[in-house]
């Protein structure tokens, strides 16, 4: 071993306790400002001197920050509600840096002020989002859609938070980051919502569920980004990077630690270093301090169990946990069969995620027995090794997993300045789709589908179980009988017609089947008028009775997004790209929820969606000139099927 790798602690035995340090202290950056005033100088100078600032909430160890600086933003003001975070961002990054909840209305308004007073042009972000009740969602939107939301709500999410600073601050360009499930819950609730409010302040408003591994980042990690920019400015996504990077590419030059080892030296110690191999490494060593070049800090993990030890020299990358031998097992393996997985090195990592500051058995270093270390971590993430984060290694992998990968942010920024400074206007909003398709849907006399105005529950799920995907002659005969049973007590009662109704079309099997849920559900009909799972109904034909036939008062009910194998055709075409064949569940619904908005069109609309689809969207030869969205859809009179 070198100087740098001295010693190496060998553990025994059950029960080892983690080892937490070293204990790293990290000084404020020397432009780092202690009061708003300062700040606000601070800014001045930095404006003057021709900087474009940023301003990064939620900023957590400031990865997105890191990302934003290397394309050309000097990010100037950060805010999160961690202490060892915020220490990490205040070294690396110059001007303020809060430890503080935006939650609080004082602290809120007093970050928007600073905002909109520095003249900071990139507000970017990554607020938790939180479930709501349905109690809950039905107020926000009864008050924004009202225009009677307090102006601050102490019990606030923290996304609304980030909006109501936009709201203040009106910066030129927002970026926020995202877990996927923030926007593809049932109703896509925070997500409409935060267009909705954007667009009805003149912003443009691009969201995209983007795989990192696209831009250049060694894992799969897919997150929910939201661009808006100010006047209505349009924004282009990224180019993809033609370039993937393997595990083995961003590590590989790493030296071979044992599990546990320590460094002389404390939080000052390092480990020898032989110099990178491949473009990914030489990227993460370029601002190396030449002093620094033999070196490498923070490459330092946890010790690991004998028994631990043994399991992961069983292991490949393809072993499940349930695979190794029983004695081997701590945990259930029919429910943790995933609980040690060893990277592949010639793949993309799992998703580096918080979790790895508990215990690590996610990620186990592809070709040595432990887990990986803090600076391995950092690099999966696409930190730089000059970068150190605050406090014990459980706090650095902690601030690793909930950051937003600088490489990343540095393609996104990329993207924005180039927005930025040749604006041009988008073509369409939310807001002007929504409105075109609900005023064709009301005008609309003949529905190709004419349980889309139904008056009960019942009569979209008879119609729609029964005549779904069936020829127009049937729907035309059959819907008037369908309609004159409001509940299923009616159609109980009419069993036998409705026999006769199914042998006349060739749906004997269908007609049987509505008759056995009326019959079961004629006691109870009230339990159509929850929002909930009714036994025997298909959930997509609840959905669409729910979207239908919605309820009032203090249980309405949210228009839920469907998505339909017609609905994403039409979604595919008009954004011209292909939701309906790859990512149905998570782009296609990002789609549905962009063309039916959320203000008081969005129920019309979204049914207009599906008549569009049964009616002139058609798969071959769609009758585009008679469109309602003709003058805005890109494919409109080019699409043959």
């Amino acid at each position: 071993m070198t100087e740098g790798t001295a010693r190496t602690r060998r553990h025994t035995g059950y029960g080892v306790k983690l080892v937490r340090g070293p204990f790293v202290r990290l000084a404020p950056h020397p432009r780092a400002c202690a009061t708003d005033e300062e700040f606000l100088q601070f800014a001045a100078e930095r404006r003057a001197a021709g900087d474009r600032l940023a301003a990064d909430l939620f900023a957590g160890a400031g990865g997105l920050s890191l990302g934003l600086t290397q394309a050309g933003f000097r990010v100037v003001l950060a805010a999160d509600h961690d202490a060892e975070s915020v220490e990490t961002h205040r070294h690396h990054h110059p001007g303020l840096s809060l430890d503080c909840d935006l939650s609080d209305p004082d602290t809120l308004v007093r970050v928007a002020g600073l905002i909109r007073d520095a003249g900071i042009e990139l507000l970017a972000g990554g607020p938790p989002c939180q479930p709501f009740s349905k109690a809950g969602r039905s107020m926000i939107r009864h008050r924004v859609r009202h225009h009677l939301r307090p102006a601050h709500d102490e019990r606030r999410d923290l996304w609304r938070s980030f909006l109501e600073v936009i709201q203040l601050a009106r910066p030129s360009a927002v970026v926020m980051e995202n877990v996927p499930d923030m926007a593809l819950d049932r109703e896509m609730f925070i997500f409409r919502t935060l267009v909705h409010e954007l667009e009805s302040i003149g912003y443009a408003v691009k969201a995209k569920l983007v795989e990192t591994l696209q831009y250049g980042v060694p894992q799969f990690r897919q997150r929910l980004i939201v661009v808006a920019l100010r006047d209505s400015t349009a924004f282009e996504w990224p180019a993809v990077v033609p370039d993937r990077v393997t595990v083995w590419n961003a590590i590989g030059d790493l030296p071979p630690v044992e599990g546990g080892w320590r460094p002389e030296g404390g939080a000052e110690g390092w480990i020898a270093y032989d110099g990178p191999q491949g473009e990914f490494q030489r990227s993460m060593r370029a601002d190396v301090p030449p002093a620094d070049a033999g070196k490498v800090f923070d490459h330092i993990t946890r010790p690991v169990r004998e028994d631990d030890l043994l399991a992961f020299d069983l292991m490949g990358e393809k072993t499940l946990y349930s695979d190794l031998p029983e004695e081997m097992r701590r945990y259930r393996a029919d429910i943790f069969d995933d609980k040690y997985k060893r990277l592949d090195a010639n793949n993309y990592s799992r998703t580096i995620t918080a979790h790895i500051a508990k215990d690590g058995y996610w990620y186990i270093h592809p070709r040595q027995n432990r887990t990986l270390t803090v600076r391995e971590a950092a690099r999966l993430q696409t930190f730089p090794d000059h970068f150190r984060f605050a406090g014990p290694p459980s706090a650095a992998f902690r601030q690793i997993g909930n950051a937003v990968p600088p490489l990343l942010g540095r393609h996104l920024g990329d993207a924005v300045r180039a927005a930025l400074d040749s604006p041009t206007p988008v073509t369409y909003r939310t807001l002007d789709v929504a409105a075109a398709l609900t005023a064709w849907f009301r005008d609309r006399e003949a529905l190709a589908l004419p349980w889309l105005r139904a008056s009960t529950r019942w009569q979209v799920i008879t119609a729609e179980t029964l005549l779904d995907r069936a020829a127009p002659d049937q729907i035309r005969f059959v819907w008037p009988l369908l309609q004159r049973w409001a509940v299923p007590a009616d159609t109980a009662a009419a069993s036998d017609e409705l026999a006769t109704i199914g042998r006349l079309i060739g749906r004997q099997q269908r007609a049987a089947r509505i008759a056995a849920i009326a019959e079961r559900l004629a006691p109870t009909p009230e339990v159509l008028d929850s929002d909930e799972s009714v036994s025997g109904i298909d959930a997509s034909v609840l959905d669409l009775a729910v979207l239908v036939v919605p309820t009032h008062g203090e249980d309405e009910s949210e228009e839920p997004v469907l998505v339909t194998k017609g609905v994403l055709r039409v979604a595919a075409r008009f954004t011209d790209e292909v939701v309906d064949r790859r990512n149905r569940l998570s782009d296609g619904r990002l789609a549905v929820a962009r063309m039916v908005g959320d203000d008081t069109n969005a129920r019309d609309a979204h049914l207009a969606l599906i008549e569009l689809s049964n009616s002139l969207c058609r798969p071959v030869s769609p009758d585009c000139g008679q469109c309602p969205l003709l003058k805005l859809c890109p494919a409109a009179g080019t699409v043959d099927g």
